[in-house]
């Protein structure tokens, strides 16, 4: 029987995501984040794996928490609430006070190395099943009348998320909160109307 655990896992996972956030993956070295896990390399492989597999860990947790304004979205009774819901969401989430700015599924390894592949390619899946999520829930409104007859769904899903993504890239690179919203609120002007 091995020893117990000398540290709190979750916190230790909420402290990994925060740095990944941060630094995206190829910047959070592994010095980085044991140290900001407060525990020694040996305690995260044994608890958490290689790094690529704490990051795995830690978008699970970033979506579940910090990013889970999405399925809330989702759930909106018409579809410009979904996006309204999604953008507003999304700058919340990307300018929070004492969090890293941006979004991890964004920015965590846009580009890396060949190292680094794996989890760039995770992210691009991760981006691809939140458009499809969109995309089959504006596909839901077109067939229930909320949206236009004719309205291409996966556009309309790709416009919404990707100016979301845009947020995301702003708020990183240290545009407020209000004006964030102030755009949210422009892209949403020209809605399709029954």
């Amino acid at each position: 029987m091995g020893r117990p655990r000398g540290f709190d896992a979750d916190e230790a996972l909420e402290r990994a995501m925060l740095v990944f956030w941060e630094h995206g993956y190829e910047g959070a070295s592994t010095a980085c984040l044991t140290n900001a896990m407060g525990i020694s390399t040996t305690s995260m492989y044994a608890a958490f794996g290689n790094k690529e597999e704490l990051f795995r860990k830690a978008l699970k947790r970033y979506t579940e928490g910090p990013s889970a304004y999405l399925a809330r979205a989702l759930e909106e009774p018409t579809a410009r609430d979904v996006a309204t819901a999604i953008l507003a969401g999304t700058v919340r989430t990307t300018t929070r006070p004492a969090h890293p700015h941006g979004c991890l599924g964004v920015q965590g390894a846009l580009s890396t190395s060949d190292s680094g592949q794996e989890v760039r390619d995770l992210l691009v899946a991760w981006r691809s099943d939140g458009h499809a999520c969109v995309r089959d829930r504006f596909q839901r409104a077109v067939d229930d009348g909320d949206l236009p007859a004719g309205t291409d769904a996966g556009l309309l899903a790709r416009y919404v998320t990707t100016f979301a993504y845009g947020i995301a890239v702003q708020a990183a690179s240290g545009v407020g909160r209000d004006e964030l919203q102030d755009l949210a609120d422009a892209a949403l002007h020209n809605w399709p109307l029954v």
